[in-house]
């Protein structure tokens, strides 16, 4: 690959997408450098040295700061063209390091697999289960499940019992509690764990929350989750389609003004 000899050969000043605005490093370069970050084992070190054969000087640090910056609004562009998920909802908690303590990661995902949404928590008990039920309600506009999948664990059990006397739209949610069941979430949970084991620990829980919605987010496109993303996953993705999709949601093609017209 011919080595990128200067930082705006990509794209004129006067073209450039708000968010990158008085940024040193190209539109494209930012968000390459992100989706990498999120997507694969790859340190930031790694990344770095990556950029430094393509003709690009930048310290892991610099990637650092663009992930922490630019995962929450990278998340926001996206989700205005997320797919609406099922109403049979699996439910499940991994673990993260976070400087050398264990977290937990509260993950919902409908019975096809597709991501719901997840939870970062410092415990795992009835307040926390409650937290993430009331966040995914929140994130789905009040449109909740109709069956929950739950593993042994008791206070998640316990948190929906309490939850039905708050808010009526988990009276009517069926709990299942089977291993069996919830071996969808229990495989979904390696895409996540794979890659903060490859980056050993956090070094904060902003950091950590942050890198893990970018992580969640890199799952869900890979899983098509949202519109102009063809559903077929046997063909790869348009890897031309920019992970900060333009700013405007410019990136697909064929996106109609209702994101969920047609699904």
């Amino acid at each position: 690959m011919a080595p990128i000899s200067r930082p705006y050969t990509f794209m004129a000043r006067n073209q450039r997408d708000p968010l990158f605005k008085q940024r040193h490093f190209d539109d494209a370069i930012i968000p390459l450098c992100v989706r990498w970050y999120v997507s694969y084992k790859l340190s930031y070190r790694d990344l770095a040295e990556m950029m430094l054969e393509r003709g690009l000087q930048m310290a892991p640090s610099t990637i650092n700061r663009w992930v922490q910056h630019y995962i929450p609004e990278f998340e926001k562009r996206w989700n205005r063209f997320s797919r609406p998920v099922g109403t049979s909802w699996c439910v499940d908690e991994t673990y993260v390091n976070i400087k050398g303590v264990w977290h937990y990661i509260y993950r919902a995902v409908d019975k096809r697999g597709h991501t719901i949404d997840f939870y970062l928590s410092k415990t795992r008990g009835i307040a926390a289960a409650q937290a993430f039920f009331r966040k995914v309600l929140a994130t789905h506009s009040g449109h909740g499940p109709l069956k929950v999948t739950l593993d042994g664990h008791q206070p998640s059990h316990r948190a929906l019992r309490l939850l039905r006397r708050a808010h009526a739209t988990w009276r009517r949610v069926k709990v299942r509690s089977c291993k069996y069941l919830n071996n969808i979430i229990e495989q979904d949970h390696r895409a996540i764990k794979t890659k903060c084991r490859a980056m050993k620990s956090f070094e904060s829980f902003d950091t950590a929350a942050t890198t893990i919605a970018g992580m969640e987010l890199a799952h869900r496109i890979r899983k098509r989750q949202f519109t102009g993303l063809d559903r077929d996953r046997s063909r790869p993705i348009n890897l031309k389609l920019p992970f900060c999709l333009d700013g405007f949601g410019k990136g697909f093609n064929h996106v109609s003004a209702n994101p969920h017209s047609g699904d």
